[in-house]
């Protein structure tokens, strides 16, 4: 390699654009490594580069060490550097399972690569690796070992302390990570037996030994108030604290918006625009308004209206790059726990200047858009405008004015709010040719049940109630898919690079599921050939309305699903049925939404002609100082909202977990009638009518008998007596434990549970003795007896056809895990909490 490498250097004008000492791109640096055959040492390498000066020898360390970290190169025993590509190793994120096992999940999203106990062993949950693959395991997936840690994910842990026969060692709450944590008797920091403290990792766990930390907080008693929201804080290290900068920015915010910041905007302060939220909201990021919409010439309606969605204008005040925005990116969402919010904005700008409180004038960015009477978006444009709320509306207040015009409490309502009734009636009109193309669109629409807990004054769960899905939630669900399509469309035809909401389709094994079960059920998924659509999976669910299994249907429909993500590359919403879908109406709570509107800001103050755009005279902002991001960096911000997106609904879960399982305490030995809302392998998940807690029937707890696990038909069925458990069945269940550390609530049969026919018992203990024969001959190569053919519709389960179609017998006094919800790739869960050690 000549010591002249910049002109052989792919990236030389960007390195060159980047830093005024530029040294070897990456992309150079891995293209000498393959090439010279052989690793090289970083003396090695500023030798061949001819790099001489102490900038630019400073430079190379940090750039390898960054290569290093990112997984593209490793540093070997001998102290050179060697691309990972050519040594066969894979770099990935180590996902840990509560059973001692774990994944790594590939940078480059291929198959997920098996660990054992022994490699989970040297990682944590969360730690970038690089990682071999060995061999295949008994169930065809690709093993790996752990070759190298590349970085860690948790310095820090928190988890209750233990000690036992003088051995001190803390347990992560993080059911996770499955590594104790040794404490030297000087590394205690205080900590009692029992309680929960944060440890720092000092020493990482190698072959040989064990992780060894120390105290450095003490974080409170078990069981005290609250304690579970400060745990999943800790554990999913969600921020919650505001660096001082983040606090010196907001304290020089206005509690109100000044003159200046009102000039040059679109002024709809004239429309009575209204926020509709729940009864205990506190940040209002969207109002709403629409009219007739009035058409050219003599006609003075269209048939269509004028739809106003106003949001929050939060990109106005967090700059790009201020400790407003840095902190923002950090926790990419705020964290809705059931008695406490962790904002993703400090409060005086959430609860403050960005929440369109009424009466009050406020900032927005307005998205107006012309929807036909047959619910089409026809037309829109952006702008930022100045905008007054004329009235803070309630989803119930909403639906008693609309729904319930003639009730006493709506007629109240339409006098106090007389100003907005008219209003509110085009919004109900508008929804009703929305939801009636959506209907038409085929997109698909489940009704699930969501819940709040009420909370007495020492924060203890007094009950559990279902929350009410009215007509109001609907029309502002509906007004909001609409401006997230208007925003969608808007970057496709101005070309500019955004974060798309992509939901790709199911994944071909699990649609393979879905129609061994529809079948089984006489109903089909597709009426053509090829992947469903959601056209198909919609005619489904308006087919089976009014069936006593339509809830059974919908829940298992709904686990064939994708997971959204935030993507640059729009793939489309397949839930939805939209080409193109993107968050644009909660920037005060999401991050991606923040990075939309900055798109849509870096258009309205350019120069660029396009009629996407209204502009009120402000002055033109450089793109690089408003909107910077290009693709790469685009796919790294969506990854990490994407992970920020599912800790925080991880921690929220954890929680909720935790206040059920607290909440179930005083009621152990009580009976409750229930709904199988899972079948395992290991048993059934109960969900108790009323009271929305959900916990695990297993097996062993089930009537005397030998269980078979039909994976296509979510049951288990017992080989003597014929009984059969489904998902969506009711049973009746009686408390036996509960389990908080583990957020486990164990069920056994009632005692009054009724049993099944003598009669049907003989008849299936007959049929199943044949087809365990037919299997048996079938197995040998033998042709059964034409009795024992599989009936016509019945799926055969014999097959054993990947993807669920075979079925395994458990016998129930098997072992098999005990207690809590089913987690990770599909294997059964195990308790965990504190329990004694064989070795240390």
């Amino acid at each position: 390699m000549t010591k002249d490498w910049s002109h052989l250097d792919p990236e030389a004008r960007r390195e060159a654009e980047k830093y005024d000492n530029p040294i070897p791109s990456r992309e150079l640096i891995l293209h000498l490594l393959e090439s010279r055959g052989a690793p090289a040492t970083r003396a090695q390498l500023q030798q061949e580069f001819g790099l001489s000066d102490e900038d630019s020898i400073e430079a190379l360390r940090r750039r390898l060490r960054a290569m290093e970290r990112d997984g593209q190169v490793i540093y070997t025993r001998r102290g050179a550097y060697a691309p990972v590509d050519k040594l066969d190793l894979i770099p990935g994120r180590i996902q840990g399972h509560r059973d001692g096992f774990g994944f790594l999940i590939p940078d480059d999203s291929s198959g997920d690569i098996f660990l054992g106990p022994s490699q989970m062993r040297l990682v944590f949950d969360g730690d970038r690796a690089l990682v071999r693959i060995t061999g295949v395991d008994r169930r065809g997936r690709n093993e790996g070992a752990v070759v190298e840690v590349i970085s860690r994910a948790h310095e820090i842990l928190v988890g209750r302390y233990y000690e036992e026969d003088g051995i001190g060692y803390v347990v992560a709450d993080n059911a996770r990570i499955n590594q104790d944590v040794l404490i030297a008797p000087t590394a205690k920091g205080g900590v009692k037996h029992g309680q929960y403290a944060e440890v720092r990792i000092t020493h990482w766990p190698t072959p040989s030994r064990q992780a060894q930390g120390e105290v450095i907080e003490v974080v409170g008693d078990y069981m005290a108030p609250g304690m579970e929201i400060e745990v999943a804080l800790r554990s999913y290290d969600i921020p919650s604290e505001w660096p001082e900068a983040v606090l010196k920015e907001a304290a020089l915010l206005k509690d109100h918006v000044v003159e200046k910041d009102k000039q040059k905007r679109v002024d709809l302060r004239h429309l009575p625009l209204v926020t509709i939220d729940g009864e205990d909201a506190r940040d209002f990021d969207d109002a709403i308004y629409c009219e007739p919409h009035k058409a050219s010439g003599w006609r003075l309606f269209s048939g269509g209206w004028k739809l106003y969605v106003a949001i929050a204008d939060v990109s106005h005040y967090v700059p790009l790059g201020s400790a407003l925005d840095e902190e923002a990116e950090l926790r990419g969402t705020s964290v809705y726990f059931p008695s406490q919010v962790i904002p993703m904005l400090p409060e005086e700008l959430s609860n403050g200047l960005c929440s369109l409180n009424p009466h009050v004038d406020r900032l927005a960015m307005v998205c107006e858009m012309t929807v036909s009477k047959s619910g089409e978006l026809t037309d829109f444009e952006f702008y930022e405008a100045v905008i007054h709320s004329h009235a803070r509306l309630t989803y119930n207040k909403v639906s008693s004015m609309l729904e319930h015009p003639r009730s006493r409490e709506g007629k109240a309502l339409r006098d106090e709010y007389s100003e907005v009734v008219a209003h509110l009636e085009n919004l109900y009109e508008l929804y009703k040719a929305l939801a009636k193309a959506r209907q038409g669109r085929g997109a698909i629409d489940f009704e699930t049940t969501e819940t709040r807990m009420v909370f007495g004054d020492d924060r203890k769960i007094v009950e559990i109630l279902p929350t009410t899905r009215n007509d109001a939630h609907k029309i502002v669900e509906e007004c909001m898919l609409c401006a997230n399509v208007a925003t969608a469309r808007f970057l496709q035809e101005l070309e500019l690079p955004g974060l798309y909401r992509v939901h790709d389709s199911p994944q071909a094994e699990k649609i393979e599921r879905l129609r061994e079960f529809l079948n089984s059920l006489g109903l089909s998924l597709t009426r053509k050939k090829g992947d469903p659509t959601p056209e198909d999976y919609a005619a489904v669910l308006a087919r089976v309305q009014g069936r006593p299994d339509a809830q059974l249907i919908q829940t298992v429909m709904l686990r064939s699903l994708s997971q959204a993500v935030y993507s640059p590359d729009n793939a489309g919403h397949f839930g939805l049925n939209y080409e193109a879908y993107t968050h644009f109406t909660s920037p005060i709570r999401r991050y991606p939404d923040l990075l939309v509107h900055r798109a849509i800001r870096s258009v309205i103050r350019s120069r660029r002609n396009t009629s996407l755009v209204r502009r009120a005279g402000a002055g033109v902002i450089p793109k690089a100082k408003i909107y910077p991001y290009d693709h790469q960096r685009l796919v790294e911000l969506g990854e990490q909202c994407s992970q920020n997106e599912r800790r925080a609904d991880e921690a929220t879960r954890d929680v909720v977990s935790w206040l059920k399982c607290e909440f179930m305490q005083d009621r152990v030995g009580d009976s409750f009638d229930g709904l199988v809302t899972a079948v395992t392998s290991f048993g059934l998940f109960v969900e108790l009518t009323d009271i929305y807690v959900e916990g695990l029937l297993h097996i062993t707890a089930l009537p005397a008998d030998y269980y078979e696990f039909d994976a296509v038909h979510h049951s288990l069925i017992g080989e003597r007596s014929g009984r059969r458990f489904r998902l969506g069945d009711s049973v009746r269940v009686q408390v036996a434990r509960v389990d908080l550390d583990d957020r486990k609530i164990d069920f056994e049969m009632a005692a009054d549970t009724p049993q099944a026919p003598v009669e049907r018992q003989v008849s299936a203990s007959r049929a199943m003795r044949e087809k365990l024969l037919a299997d048996a001959r079938r197995a040998a190569g033998e042709v059964p007896p034409r009795g024992n053919a599989p009936r016509k519709g019945r799926s055969d389960a014999s097959t054993g056809k990947p993807g669920g179609g075979a079925r395994s017998k458990t016998a129930r006094p098997a072992k098999a895990p005990a207690g809590g919800k089913a987690d990770g790739k599909g294997a059964a869960p195990t308790s965990r909490g504190p329990r004694k050690r064989k070795s240390r």
